[in-house]
């Protein structure tokens, strides 16, 4: 059942459930932060449209700038604002920021502990048409590697909003994971937020068996086969990690405890993303069971967004029978 803590969409398991891209939540976002703060400032590299950042370069021109197809001189410009004082935002997708210009954020952002926002969007499989080229299915795992950086992947468009102010605020580096598709609305303004905290959004009725741990677009799909599985008798809960970096340690490991085995699910390659990171923390402080469901060392393709979900394994179905496996070997 969903946890009434958290105060979710009562309507999250309804075929009509309203959907909003995440990236949308990005833009209402930033532009309330820039009305709150005149030192917000934006950059983009030719896609301030399809970032969502359209709405406050219309608000504050004088506090947008568009780089251009250039996105090493993205970061190397915003870090250069910020040491003026400025908190800077740059949008690309994810494929080309942080793919393209990782190494100008990490020595001339992290490096120099700069207060910049790296916002990736379209990242994942479910960019769809676009293919291989344009599906960021590595970020997740380069990013959380440097040190300083503070890693986000909101599941919804209202906790991108959330994750937006969030990050204005937070004195160091930040990157922002966005989704290009529609996403069904799972959380609600009460929801609470806060850099660094998992919440569980779905509790076993009966004996909690499997948890599950999702992130992003993916925590709607990890709902809804938790549903599926507890009326199989599988007690399945969520919790829904929208922060990579810094792991929130105290909730995972007590999430864990509470079960015989762990399944994690992300739109992203199984070597170095959120999975990963979730190994790294139960393999040194509480050892079971677990599986990670992502991308298995492929390359994304063109397709419709569903069914590249489907293909590659990140789907309803796949993860409720990836579950029930685990459930088999952990009883």
């Amino acid at each position: 059942m969903l946890n009434k803590d958290a105060q979710l969409n009562p309507k999250v398991f309804e075929k009509d459930v309203e959907q909003l891209p995440i990236r949308q939540g990005f833009g209402e976002g930033l532009l309330d932060a820039g009305k709150s703060d005149k030192n917000i400032v934006a950059l983009c590299a030719d896609l301030t449209e399809s970032t969502k950042m359209d709405a406050f370069a219309k608000a504050f021109p004088e506090r947008f700038v568009e780089m251009g197809v250039a996105e090493q001189n993205l970061a190397a410009v915003a870090s250069g604002m910020a040491a003026m004082g400025k908190i800077p935002f740059i949008a690309s997708y994810a494929m080309f920021s942080p793919g393209r210009n990782w190494e100008q954020i990490r020595t001339t952002i992290c490096y120099n502990d700069r207060p910049v926002k790296i916002v990736g969007s379209h990242a994942g499989v479910s960019v769809g048409p676009d293919g291989g080229t344009h599906q960021a299915i590595e970020d997740i795992a380069i990013m959380r590697v440097i040190p300083r950086m503070t890693v986000l992947t909101p599941c919804d468009s209202i906790e991108a909003k959330k994750a937006t102010l969030a990050a204005a605020e937070h004195p160091g580096p930040v990157y922002i994971r966005l989704a290009r598709e529609k996403t069904p609305i799972i959380t609600t303004e009460e929801t609470p937020f806060e850099i660094g905290k998992a919440q569980v959004f779905y509790e076993a009725s009966d004996t909690p068996i499997i948890g599950i741990i999702a992130c992003g677009a993916l925590v709607h799909n990890a709902l809804l086969a938790a549903r599926l599985l507890e009326e199989e008798g599988i007690g399945t809960s969520v919790l829904n990690l929208a922060t990579i970096k810094p792991l929130d340690r105290e909730s995972i490991l007590a999430f864990a405890k509470k079960h015989k085995a762990i399944l994690t699910v992300e739109e992203h390659q199984v070597a170095g993303g959120m999975g990963s990171a979730v190994a790294e923390l139960l393999a040194q402080e509480y050892p079971l069971p677990m599986k990670i469901i992502g991308i298995q060392d492929q390359f994304g393709q063109s397709g419709t967004p569903d069914e590249l979900i489907k293909h590659y394994g990140l789907d309803v179905i796949s993860i409720a029978t990836a579950a029930r496996v685990l459930a088999r070997k952990s009883s």
